[in-house]
């Protein structure tokens, strides 16, 4: 398989003097590469190494009171496995810092609006001409960094606790029964501790992904409100800078790949409970080592804060691989290389006519997707969650194969079923699973529905009969 994360770096660099790990660890111009989940750098205050050297700073007595005030907040948390208000506020401080070119966020004028909802327009009018699916955006927003963070939370919130719970919950399981009354505070501050150290480093992931994402979709997944096409006019102007391509044509690709996106989350309505099921799926075959987990915990001060960071940095909670979550990474895998393929080749279809750089657009984005930028790691390093759209290459193929021999309904009524979708194995052999006849799934619907109304029927003549 190809290592393709799903990342959103710039395209790689070949290196020029041997220099490679500086190069690779420059990427996304964000994060560090010693620390992939970072603590320090962009995502907190100071730039600190962790959390807590940002919280105690250089242990300045004015600074104490504050200090001990947010290590006290941190201490009483007492929701669920992430402590989505100090997510939040790690990523609103990240997007305040700018990215690392010194580019800072800023409010969408009007003007920039304007020309988002032209683009859409005018994307979701090409579309028409290339897909059998209907528009999917009943509106077009243009939005600043921030507000791509307060809108995509939510979504973020409902991939993640189900992978943070599970992890989470092996806490509870070290200690013999008889013991966990005992040690009761310990694994309550264990457990505050833990959701803030989640929501510390999603927040400085999704603060990161603010400065690099161009619109809700990019990462495959609607994360965004359903219907409503985004783009980041800030993010599509670095994007587009050194590429040598008109600023209306690349935001014209962009609004695109945007619409195209809200058209098949739109109208295939078991696609979005699909993917996310996936992701639940590997939770669920989460297993952690406990006899790790023991250790650890045994040798754990509550007095020190920055032991338990230590111990979350080092793995502490690293869940196994199992067979069950390999499973459902290889369903999520290619579910996504679908997605992608899916939009690339329909995109392909409606700019190439029309869009002089529309090759040399789709190569960069393709690109951008399989280098890996420093919060698609980062994310993988906290929960051992990779969304990858491996093999896009090879789904986009197979969808304009689909194009070429069964037409453009032919191709986009695979989509009304999850089964009648090509497999993983199908994108070793597209032309196998081009030229196979089709499962005609409406006929089976028919043939079930007339089965159940004779049913009705032969129950009411029994029932006129007594």
């Amino acid at each position: 398989m190809s290592d393709t994360p799903f990342g959103f770096g710039l395209p790689p660099e070949e290196p020029e003097s041997g220099d490679e790990g500086k190069k690779k660890g420059d990427q996304g111009g964000q994060g560090g590469p010693a620390n992939p989940f970072g603590f320090g750098g962009a995502g907190l205050p100071g730039g600190a190494d962790n959390p807590f050297a940002a919280m105690f700073g250089s242990m300045n007595p004015n600074d104490l009171g504050a200090a001990f005030q947010q290590l006290g907040q941190m201490l009483s948390y007492e929701g669920g496995p992430v402590n989505w208000d100090m997510a939040k506020d790690i990523a609103r401080q990240t997007v305040a810092q700018g990215t690392t070119d010194g580019v800072k966020d800023s409010s969408v004028g009007p003007a920039e609006r304007a020309a988002v909802e032209e683009a859409v327009r005018l994307a979701d009018l090409w579309l028409d001409g290339v897909t059998s699916l209907p528009s999917g955006a009943g509106s077009a927003v243009a939005w600043s960094r921030a507000e791509w963070v307060e809108a995509t939370l939510p979504v973020w919130k409902e991939l993640v606790d189900p992978v943070a719970e599970r992890v989470g919950a092996a806490m509870g399981q070290v200690l013999p029964e008889e013991m966990q009354a005992m040690a009761g505070p310990l694994l309550g501050m264990m457990r505050s501790m833990g959701g803030a150290m989640f929501g510390q480093q999603i927040g400085q992931a999704v603060g990161v992904l603010a400065g690099e994402v161009v619109g809700s979709t990019d990462i495959g997944l609607p994360l965004g409100p359903a219907g409503r096409a985004a783009l980041l006019p800030l993010n599509i102007e670095a994007f587009g800078k050194d590429l040598g391509v008109p600023s209306d044509e690349v935001r014209l690709y962009l609004a695109l790949r945007e619409a195209a996106h809200q058209r098949l989350f739109a109208h295939v309505p078991w696609l979005r409970s699909h993917l996310f099921g996936a992701v639940e799926g590997y939770a669920r075959g989460i297993k952690v080592d406990t006899s790790k987990l023991e250790d650890v915990v045994g040798g754990l001060d509550p007095s020190n804060p920055e032991q338990l960071q230590e111990a979350l940095q080092g793995g502490m909670f690293q869940p196994q691989d199992t067979p069950e979550q390999k499973a459902a990474l290889a369903r999520l895998e290619t579910a996504l290389a679908l997605v992608e393929g899916w939009v690339d080749a329909v995109v392909h279809e409606a700019a190439k006519p029309r869009l002089t750089s529309a090759d040399a657009l789709r190569e960069t984005l393709r690109r951008r997707r399989a280098s890996g930028g420093p919060a698609e790691q980062t994310f993988a390093t906290l929960i051992g969650l990779e969304l990858r759209p491996r093999r896009l290459r090879d789904a986009s193929r197979l969808w304009a194969s689909l194009t070429d021999a069964r037409g453009v309904d032919g191709r986009d009524g695979l989509w009304e079923h999850p089964d009648m979708l090509p497999t993983a194995s199908d994108l070793d052999d597209p032309d196998g699973f081009v030229h196979r006849e089709q499962l005609d799934f409406s006929e089976i619907d028919k043939m079930l529905g007339e089965a159940a109304r004779q049913t009705d029927r032969d129950e009411d003549g029994e029932g006129g009969q007594k």
